[in-house]
């Protein structure tokens, strides 16, 4: 098995060229090394952060670790996204919406896939 397999790495995989293009086609030059590079880092930060965490699975307490990690730059991001909307950098309302909820849906998945983590009694390997 390999963490492309993971639905989590998948969604995440999926929100990071969405991101990355909403940064580069929908906002103000400005804000291209501004908020638009925090939301890139932070949901790029997701995506490794599963890939490293999945790394070290062998290791529950390293991979929940790096889990919580993914789950907390999820967060980030979301709250960069909102940032971008409530400045008016991003004035696409559907784009935002469609964004929102895709990242939303990355954290519920990842909260779960970390407690799923936490209860399971076999080794990760």
């Amino acid at each position: 098995m390999s963490y492309k397999n993971l639905e989590i790495w998948k969604l995440a995989r999926n929100a990071v060229s969405e991101i990355h293009n909403m940064t580069l086609t929908e906002l103000p030059k400005y804000e291209m090394y501004e908020e638009g590079a925090q939301i890139r880092r932070s949901i790029k930060s997701v995506r490794s952060n599963i890939v490293e965490g999945y790394g070290k699975r062998r290791y529950k307490n390293d991979f929940i670790k790096y889990l919580v990690c993914a789950h907390a730059s999820c967060n980030e991001s979301l709250d960069h996204l909102e940032i971008l909307y409530e400045t008016k950098s991003l004035k696409n309302a559907q784009l935002y919406q469609n964004l929102h909820d895709e990242i939303n849906l990355l954290a519920a998945k990842l909260n779960s896939f970390i407690q799923s983590v936490e209860n399971s009694h076999i080794s990760m390997k």
